[in-house]
C-alpha cells in the first residue's frame, strides 16, 4: 500500500500554492506599513514553554499538543501556536534592550492533535502580530486595525469586530471568587473539563463548546461587569481609538478568548460573508507573560490568524485571487543542434529576468506546442537548424499568433524591451 499523507495534514499543490504565496505577500506589505517586521522560530520548542506559556488549564495544553522526547530525553513539542515561542525569542535575543515597542509579524506551521475538519488540521498555519512593550490601548486599536486593513485587502468586507475586556490579575481574582460562587451548585451538571477547572481557571469554563454546559451558565455573571477602574479606563480607550479611525465592534461581553495568558483586551474577528458565523482571527493582550516566563516585566498584545480557514473563507465568497502570470518564452527545438543552441539562448534569457523553459523529454513539435500553450506562454521560439544557420529565430506570439524573425544573438536584448 502506498504512503499517504498522515491524517490532518494537506500538501499543497502547485495549483493552489500561487494562493498561499499571494496572501502571505499581502501580510507581508500590511505588516510592513504598520511597522512590523518579520520573525522566525522553531517549529519546535521546550514542552514547558507552553505548559507555562499557553496555560496547563487549557484544551491546547490538556488534549491536542504533539510531545514527545527526543534522543537526549529532552521533552519537546510541535509548537500549537505563535505566540509562546516569538515571547521565548523575545527574552532569550534581550529584544527588550531594545527601543520599545518591539513590533513582530510571523508565518508559521502549528500542530494541534483534534479532529480534521474545513479550516482546522492538524498540521495548520498562522499569520501573527506580536508587539511588546506598550501598556496603551493605542497598540491594541493598532493591532485590530492591522487586522482589518489585511481582511479589506484581500477582499473580506462583510466582517464584525467584537471586543471585549477580561480583566486584569486584580480584578479577575474577585471576579473568579464571584464566578465560582455561581458555579457551585451548578457543578455537578458540568462536564469533566469545566469540573477541573473551576478551581485553576474558572474563567475559562465560559469558553465551553459543550452546549449542555452553555446552558447551564447562560446566566453567569460576566468579566465585563466586574473589572476594577484601571480597566475599564483602558477598555474606554481602546474604544476612542477604534471610533477615531471609523473602525465599527461590538462590545461582546462573552468573549474570552482560548488561552490563559490573556489580559484585559481581548477581540476576535467574525466573517458573516455567506450566512453562517466563522472566526477569521483572535487575539488579545497579554501583560504578564513574558514576566511568567522568566523575563522582565513587559506588556504585550497579539493576534493569529489561520491561513487555511482564510483560503476557505475566500473560496466560500468566491473572491478570486490572482493567478500568477505564465512563463514569458517557451523554446520549440527541431533537431539536435537546435536542442544545443537553446541552452545558449535560455541562459541569455534567464540571466535577463527573462523567464523561460524547454522541452526535456523528447516531445514532437506539435506536443511543444501543446504544452508552450498548456503553461500559458506569452510566446514561443521556434528554434531549428535552419535557423541557427541563418542567425534567425521565429518569435510567435501565443495570444496573436502574429509570427516575427529575430536574430539568435540579439534575442534577449529584444524581448528584454518586449516583456
Amino acid at each position: 500500500m502506498p504512503i499517504k499523507a498522515p491524517r490532518g495534514t494537506k500538501d499543497v499543490l502547485p495549483k493552489d500554492s500561487y494562493k498561499w504565496t499571494y496572501v502571505e505577500n499581502l501580510f507581508r506589505e500590511v505588516c510592513s506599513l504598520f511597522g512590523y517586521k518579520e520573525i522566525r522560530t522553531p517549529v519546535f520548542e521546550s514542552t514547558d514553554l507552553f505548559k507555562r506559556g499557553v496555560g496547563e488549564t487549557t484544551d491546547i495544553v490538556q488534549k491536542e499538543m504533539y510531545s514527545f522526547q527526543d534522543n537526549g530525553g529532552r521533552d519537546i513539542t510541535l509548537k500549537p501556536e505563535g505566540t509562546a515561542g516569538a515571547v521565548r525569542a523575545f527574552i532569550e535575543n534581550k529584544l527588550y534592550a531594545d527601543a520599545q515597542p518591539s513590533k513582530l509579524f510571523y508565518i508559521t506551521p502549528c500542530f494541534r492533535y483534534e479532529r480534521p475538519q474545513a479550516g482546522r488540521m492538524r498540521q495548520f498555519h498562522q499569520f501573527g502580530v506580536e508587539a511588546f512593550g506598550s501598556e496603551s490601548a493605542s497598540i491594541d486599536a493598532e493591532v485590530m486595525a492591522l487586522a482589518m486593513e489585511f481582511f479589506k485587502r484581500v477582499g473580506l468586507e462583510k466582517l464584525e469586530l467584537r471586543i471585549n475586556s477580561i480583566g486584569c490579575p486584580k480584578c479577575r481574582k474577585e471576579y473568579n471568587d464571584k464566578l465560582r460562587g455561581y458555579l457551585k451548585e451548578k457543578l455537578d451538571t458540568l462536564c469533566n473539563t469545566c469540573q477541573t477547572r473551576y478551581e485553576k481557571n474558572p474563567l475559562r469554563i465560559l469558553d465551553c463548546k459543550n452546549e449542555d454546559c452553555q446552558s447551564q451558565i447562560k446566566d453567569a455573571p460576566l468579566m465585563i461587569d466586574n473589572i476594577c477602574d484601571d480597566c475599564k479606563n483602558h477598555f474606554e480607550k481602546v474604544n476612542t481609538y477604534l471610533d477615531s479611525m471609523g473602525i465599527n465592534y461590538v462590545v461582546d461581553p462573552k468573549i474570552v478568548r482560548g488561552l490563559d495568558y490573556y489580559t484585559k483586551t481581548a477581540f476576535e474577528i467574525i466573517s458573516q460573508d455567506i450566512g453562517a458565523q466563522s472566526t477569521v482571527c483572535g487575539g488579545g493582550r497579554y501583560d504578564g507573560l513574558v514576566e511568567q516566563l522568566e523575563g522582565p516585566k513587559t506588556p504585550g498584545i497579539g493576534f493569529g490568524m489561520g491561513i487555511e480557514r482564510l483560503l476557505l473563507t475566500l473560496e466560500n465568497n468566491n473572491i478570486e485571487i490572482p493567478k500568477e502570470e505564465g512563463i514569458d518564452i517557451f523554446v520549440v527545438t527541431i533537431g539536435e543542434k537546435a536542442e544545443i543552441e537553446s541552452f545558449k539562448i535560455i541562459k541569455a534569457l534567464r540571466s535577463n529576468n527573462i523567464s523561460c523553459d524547454k522541452d526535456h523529454i523528447g516531445k514532437s513539435v506539435k506536443a511543444q506546442f501543446k504544452y508552450s500553450d498548456k503553461i500559458n506562454a506569452k510566446y514561443t521560439i521556434v528554434l531549428g537548424d535552419d535557423e541557427i544557420e541563418k542567425d534567425l529565430a521565429t518569435l510567435k506570439n501565443m495570444q496573436t499568433s502574429e509570427q516575427t524573425e529575430i536574430k539568435l544573438s540579439e534575442i534577449a536584448d529584444v524581448l528584454k524591451n518586449m516583456i
